[in-house]
């Protein structure tokens, strides 16, 4: 993968969670579901590679 492209989907990535976060709280989302959220999506991604 040519570095430039990777440079670029880090950078989308950390906008993406930027943006994320920014409209969590612009709705007012608890922060304890933003965790429980996280950690759901942690465990299903750990599920999914230990199959």
């Amino acid at each position: 993968m040519p570095l430039p492209l990777f440079l670029a989907m880090i950078a989308f990535v950390i906008a993406a969670a930027g943006a994320t976060l920014a409209l969590a709280f612009w709705a007012k989302v608890p922060l304890i579901a933003l965790a429980f959220a996280a950690l759901a999506g942690s465990l299903m991604m750990g599920m999914r590679q230990w199959r």
